[in-house]
């Protein structure tokens, strides 16, 4: 690890066994099911997602470029922004048939997370948010920077769940408790209109709302985070299932946690259960990671 690396917040766990997955409200394609007992070893995991700040003393000392910063076959380099969050007048920028919320936007990195005009610093309000517009790749970087490995996914639904056995979120069944949100989503109307009751637009901080049993905070929302396995819809099913690290290849790489962006009516991937898979070389303005060791 490098002088310079922050010391990774990391809580140690001392594994076990818990039903990991889901068969209620459910992504069939997804492949969220079916619920089967995994065994983990030991092992630890950082109690939030890396910020901008870990994240900006990675690239001072390594000079390291995103792969939202890397130009491709001489054109500008560019990544997903949610469309809700550029002015009103920003120049029109090419958006996802089918969602056409996402935005191609030149020059949005993990430093220009809306693109020019919205760069970071220290002190900035954003500087404690988690890091976006970063890749498998760039995640993995990191994580090896700091001595440190990204979670497998058996590894990070077992930390998120706090052992809550087989509840729908970090804290419990609801979406709410009471009337107090526990998670930063998309509240009011997607895509049009999120009215912030949760009191953020975009990200949060990393430790914004209550940690759950084991410490880690945002589980749910904020930020979908990186995990180690190449996803697959289909699981292992012989017995016993021991540190499982999922398939030996693939195209996408797992994703776990959810969104500021998602929204009950339109996707609740911010369930613990749910998952996803995304091209290792993806950059979003809603993707991020934890790591692990």
């Amino acid at each position: 690890m490098a002088e310079s690396a922050p010391i990774a917040n990391l809580i140690e766990l001392s594994g076990g066994s818990f039903l990991m997955g889901n068969e209620q409200d459910a992504y069939p394609a997804d492949g969220e099911g079916p619920v089967r007992e995994v065994f983990l070893s030991s092992f630890s995991i950082s109690s939030t997602a890396v910020t901008n700040a870990e994240f900006e003393a990675f690239v001072a000392d390594t000079n390291y470029l995103t792969t939202a910063e890397q130009s491709e076959d001489g054109n500008p380099p560019w990544s997903f922004v949610f469309a809700g969050l550029l002015p009103d007048d920003f120049s029109p920028t090419r958006g996802v048939l089918g969602a056409e919320w996402w935005r191609q936007v030149e020059g949005a990195d993990w430093l220009h997370p809306e693109g020019p005009g919205s760069e970071l610093g220290p002190g900035c309000s954003r500087w404690n948010h988690p890091v976006v517009h970063v890749s498998w790749f760039d995640a993995k970087a990191f994580a090896e920077w700091a001595d440190c490995r990204l979670p497998t996914e058996a590894e990070w639904e077992f930390a998120a769940r706090g052992d809550l056995n087989q509840k729908r979120f970090p804290w419990g069944d609801e979406s709410k408790l009471g009337e107090d949100f526990m998670c930063n989503i998309f509240t009011g109307s997607f895509p049009d209109k999120n009215d912030a009751e949760d009191g953020w637009v975009g990200t949060c901080p990393v430790d914004a709302f209550p940690a759950n049993n084991f410490g880690l905070h945002n589980c749910s929302g904020n930020v979908w985070e990186w995990c180690d396995d190449w996803f697959s819809s289909r699981h292992e099913s012989d017995e016993p299932i021991i540190d499982p690290k999922g398939p030996l290849m693939g195209l996408d790489r797992v994703v776990k946690g959810g969104s500021y962006l998602c929204h009950d009516s339109y996707c609740n991937r911010y369930r613990l259960g749910a998952r996803m898979g995304l091209l290792p070389d993806s950059s979003l303005g809603h993707q991020g990671f934890r790591i692990a060791r």
